[in-house]
Order: C-alpha cells, then sequence, then structure tokens
C-alpha cells in the first residue's frame, strides 16, 4: 500500500500535483493539539497547510478520527471561506507502509530505556524520511511525555512562516531523541491542555474545539475513559470531554491496576 490522498469534504476543488510553495506540513488527528494549531495556522496565521495522517486500522478510534477530521474541515470551509484555497487535501498513509529502519528503532529503543513512548514515535520520522519532510509540526505540549525529553534538547527559531517555533538543536546529533525528532517542530512546546482551551476561547474557536476526538477506544461512540488520550485529557485539565460515568470508572482503574501493569508494559517494550 502507498500513501494515498483521501478524499474529504474540503477536498472540494481538483486536487493540486503539488502543494504550495509555503505550505506547513502538519501531523493532524482531529484531536485537541494539532487540531488548535491547524486553526492557529488557518485563522490567525493565514498561511496554507498540508495535514497528514498515518491510518492504523487496528486502532478501533481510527474510522472516528477521519469523520472527525472530515466534519471539523467542512465547518471550517464553511464558516471561514478563505481555507477552501488554503487547507489541502489530507494525506493518509497506512502504517503498514512504512518501513521502520534500525537506526529508528534502535533510537526508540534506547529512549524506552529511559521513559515509554509509543510506537508511532518510530512510525512519525519513517514517514518524513520517506517523503523528504524536514519541517513536520507536531502537537508537543507541556504535561507531554515527550515535551519532557526533549526539554532540554530543544531550541527557538524564526519559522519562515512568519512566527517562532522550537527543535531539536543540531548540537544534538548521534543522540536517540535528535535521530526520533529532527524532522519536527514544536509550536505548542510551552502551553498545555487548558491553556490551548483559554486561548481557543478568546479567538472564539471553542465550537471547533469541541468537535476534536481523542479516544483511542471508544464505547458506544462516546470517550472510554481508560486509553492513554482519555486518561491525559482527564489530568491536563479537560475532564469534562470524558462522560461522568467513565471518568469514575477510570479513577478505579488507574488506582488499582495500572500501577501493577505499567512495569508489565515497560518489561515488554523492552523486547521488542
Amino acid at each position: 500500500m502507498t500513501a494515498h490522498t483521501m478524499t474529504h469534504p474540503f477536498a472540494h476543488a481538483p486536487e493540486p500535483t503539488a502543494s504550495p510553495a509555503n505550505a506547513i506540513d502538519l501531523f493532524w488527528t482531529g484531536g485537541w493539539d494539532s487540531t488548535f494549531r491547524l486553526l492557529q495556522l488557518l485563522l490567525h496565521l493565514r498561511v496554507p497547510v498540508v495535514p497528514h495522517y498515518l491510518e492504523d486500522p487496528a486502532r478501533a478510534s481510527t474510522a472516528t478520527e477521519l469523520r472527525t477530521m472530515a466534519r471539523i474541515a467542512e465547518r471550517l470551509r464553511a464558516t471561514y471561506p478563505h481555507t477552501r484555497a488554503l487547507l489541502q487535501p489530507l494525506r493518509v498513509t497506512p502504517v503498514s507502509a512504512l518501513a521502520v529502519d534500525g537506526e529508528l528503532a534502535a533510537a526508540l529503543a534506547a529512549v524506552r530505556e529511559r521513559v515509554f513512548i509509543g510506537s508511532q514515535y518510530a512510525w512519525l520520522p519513517a514517514y518524513c524520511r520517506r517523503h523528504a519532510i524536514a519541517d513536520m509540526e507536531l502537537g508537543v505540549h507541556v504535561d507531554d511525555k515527550v515535551q519532557a525529553l526533549l526539554r532540554e534538547f530543544v531550541e527557538p527559531f524564526d519559522h519562515p512562516g512568519g512566527y517562532r517555533s522550537l527543535r531539536v538543536a543540531a548540537r544534538h546529533a548521534g543522540t536517540p531523541e535528535h535521530t526520533l525528532f529532527r524532522h519536527f517542530s514544536f509550536p505548542l512546546f510551552a502551553i498545555d491542555k487548558s491553556g490551548i482551551d483559554r486561548q481557543a476561547a478568546a479567538a472564539g474557536w471553542r465550537e471547533l474545539m469541541e468537535m476534536t476526538w481523542f479516544c483511542h477506544t471508544p464505547v458506544r461512540g462516546r470517550p472510554c475513559g481508560f486509553c492513554a488520550p482519555c486518561a491525559y485529557t482527564i489530568d491536563e485539565g479537560l475532564a469534562r470531554r470524558v462522560p461522568r460515568s467513565r471518568r469514575a470508572l477510570s479513577f478505579v482503574y488507574r488506582r488499582l491496576l495500572v500501577p501493577i501493569k505499567d512495569p508489565l508494559r515497560r518489561a515488554r517494550a523492552t523486547l521488542r
């Protein structure tokens, strides 16, 4: 399977053969952080954006995420007509099409000896390498494990798009952190989910942000309360987005079972 450009409601015009020269590449999942960044780029900075999505058929939320992005894009197009020209068609690639080479696998294993991060942090740079993307925006934010991991590795820079961002400094070449994250920039590095909530409300984007999705294992179309994104959403100040009954179950689960499961998960990770 190869990468393809998905026909979403925002791909209403004939699909371009190439992206605009000044377009910003953004990993978009339809989630809180990446959608906020999309809105900043389209509605505040008014720059063209190429959204990218890695499709994992094994994850129960994949179809929901794709539908969520389609709905948000359709609402953007209707409410802010100028975004029709700026938001490029979503580029979807199945993770099965990505080859994680030995260098990336070794770097991920080295990082996991200190902190557990997901397998996506090998897929994401593999995708960037495959498509020769040197500056993909990633929604790493305060309270994110990756933000804590990279805090001593990043440096600010002036982005050609006319704003300041952060990236892993070249002086860290050869480290696992540089190997995994050198293809990315981190415009949300200094803000947390609650801060995003406040800024989105002040900008008038609350309705769009409430359309976002985060749960990896939905139950009857609603957030489960148990998966990692649900836990982060609760812990990082947005518990209102998880149904009250699921929050209560989540509390019990994480207090009683997670302390037992986490050491087992870390042990399994070292064997991969």
